[in-house]
């Protein structure tokens, strides 16, 4: 009877939903500073705009491949003290996950699980710059996830009509 329950676990085993990290890595990161060293010279301080990216795409049947993109553009008055713009990516596994979980999946969960590393990758970036440290803040992934889920529906929505075409974003029918 212990064989028989080991056989059916072994069996139903393989149909377990299952979701690994295989490997993250710097995908892009470049750092720009056009206004030095004329721009140290300045005493006011800088502002800084931020924003964050997220993308995923099917490498193979059960491989995926995630990224989140930081864009931080550093300026005093009207000039570019400097601009970063890093992605992190990972590879991640996940297998016989139901296909209205893989969306949220690669959308939310990803993305949080490789935020750190991108955190950390922008910070060493700017302190190589002789610059005060800039740690970029927490992101909550789900709320941009459903931000981004609400903006799609709304588009699609709006772009109804005879035509059957979606329009992008800012386009109007002539």
């Amino acid at each position: 009877m212990a064989d028989q329950k080991s056989n059916n676990q072994d069996a139903q085993g393989s149909q377990d939903p299952s979701f690994s990290l295989q490997r993250t890595y710097v995908k892009d990161l470049s750092l720009e500073m056009p206004n030095a060293p004329q721009i140290f010279l300045e005493q006011e301080g800088p502002t800084v705009e931020v924003s964050i990216n997220v993308g995923g795409q099917r490498l193979a049947e059960t491989v995926y491949e995630a990224t989140v993109t930081a864009t931080v553009t550093t300026r005093i008055q009207d000039k570019v003290l400097y601009l970063i713009e890093a992605t992190q990516a990972g590879i991640f596994e996940a297998a016989n996950i139901p296909a209205e979980q893989l969306d949220p999946l690669i959308g939310i969960v990803c993305p949080t699980m490789l935020y750190p590393y991108l955190r950390a990758n922008v910070a060493d970036a700017i302190n190589r710059t002789s610059l005060p440290a800039l740690h970029l803040a927490e992101v909550n992934f789900q709320s941009l996830y459903e931000q981004r889920v609400a903006e799609l529906a709304q588009q699609q929505e709006g772009g109804k009509d005879d035509s059957g075409l979606i329009l992008p974003p800012g386009a109007t029918r002539q």
